[in-house]
């Protein structure tokens, strides 16, 4: 791949990730990259109202801007105005529409993620240097790594998860009991869609389970009302003194409080990759979505190449990935659940044993143990 040849290392730089929370969060290895090759720029990052609260503590930034999804012709112009030029350079994490515009406007040099055809002949013509998008074969952090490729840079495969010493004090003082000496496990029950959810019956099992091997079970979620009642209407089968903390702790704030956690388990989300960024013992739970472009990752894995295979569970670094399985070998379909709707129900996921789940959680906890023993001497 032919380099972008800067006259002068860049002062401002934009980079634009307008997509999901997830999304964000894996875009910070990027950041982090162009901030080691230039830590005098100034970095600023464009995101969706919303999704913000992902990078609040994020070290490498100067400024957070936002866009509404959906934001008005007014909106828009005044974003324009507040970024229209004012970047030595510019970065899209994203091939759409949008974001390529936005990267344009902003940028004297502009660097972004292209899909080839015709039809998105303009875009690539809009940047000066278009790296292709590869959404299936390649992982999100290393799709957003070959952004730095042009440049020149070093890549920093490390997701960023950051907090300060007043998050960890807003979480002793949530825990209803001293953090440095109970061991805890964090469940994370309710992903944004119906189709990456786990079951009920399945995530009560795992709970009382932890609860007699004597670790305190914290669950985080949300403030959102669909996300706070489907807890609550889970969490009535958990064990007496489980904690729930969903929609009272930042993010930052989680972070810290998984970070200390015996294990973390969760569904496809972004607080799943949050966990594994923190280096927790992390059990991520998959069922229609691709390991391989979508997989938590490990803290300390730094390969260009996928931790995870498109099929079948694998443990690499801190992370085990479980993936559903289903008689017909449809796994992973990589569509929304059985049904094709982002409601719909996973067989994959509706399928697997609480024993499974159980299982992993167990030979984590072991594995934990027996390194603590040997840092122990």
């Amino acid at each position: 791949m032919s380099r972008l040849s800067l006259a002068v290392p860049p002062r401002t730089i934009l980079v634009i990730v307008t997509r999901r929370i997830g999304d964000v969060l894996l875009a910070t290895p990027l950041l982090r990259t162009l901030k080691r090759a230039w830590p005098a720029a100034a970095l600023d990052v464009l995101v969706f109202a919303g999704t913000e609260g992902i990078l609040a503590r994020n070290p490498d930034l100067r400024t957070l801007l936002t866009v509404p999804e959906r934001a008005t012709l007014r909106e828009q112009r005044a974003l324009v105005r507040r970024i229209r030029r004012r970047y030595d350079l510019a970065v899209s994490a994203l091939p759409g529409d949008r974001p390529t515009l936005y990267a344009w406007l902003a940028g004297r040099a502009r660097v972004g993620a292209a899909l080839p055809g015709l039809k998105h002949a303009w875009k690539r013509a809009l940047l000066t240097h278009a790296v292709p998008f590869d959404e299936r074969g390649t992982h999100a952090v290393a799709q957003n790594l070959a952004l730095a490729r042009p440049l020149g840079i070093a890549p920093q495969a490390e997701v960023s998860a950051s907090w300060r010493t007043e998050d960890e004090q807003a979480v002793a003082a949530a825990l209803p009991f001293e953090a440095r000496d109970a061991r805890c496990a964090v469940l994370h029950l309710y992903p944004k869609f119906r189709y990456k959810q786990w079951t009920a019956a399945g995530w009560a099992e795992l709970a009382q389970w932890l609860a007699g091997e004597g670790l305190r079970v914290v669950l985080t979620g949300s403030g959102a009302p669909e996300e706070h009642q489907y807890i609550g209407r889970v969490a009535r089968d958990f064990p007496a003194g489980t904690v729930n903390l969903a929609g009272r702790l930042t993010f930052a704030q989680v972070a810290c409080l998984i970070a200390r956690a015996a294990v973390y388990v969760g569904p496809d989300t972004a607080t799943t990759h949050l966990a594994a960024a923190t280096g927790a013992p992390t059990i991520a739970l998959f069922g229609p979505s691709s390991p391989v472009r979508w997989g938590p990752w490990p803290r300390g894995y730094d390969d260009a190449a996928s931790p995870f295979d498109l099929r079948g569970s694998r443990t690499v670094n801190n992370v085990t990935l479980l993936q559903g399985v289903h008689a017909r070998g449809c796994v992973p379909c990589m569509l929304e659940g059985c049904e094709r709707h982002v409601a719909s129900r996973s067989d994959c996921l509706e399928e697997m044993p609480a024993a499974r789940v159980i299982d992993a959680v167990r030979r984590v906890l072991a594995r934990v143990d027996v390194s603590e023993r040997a840092a122990g001497g």
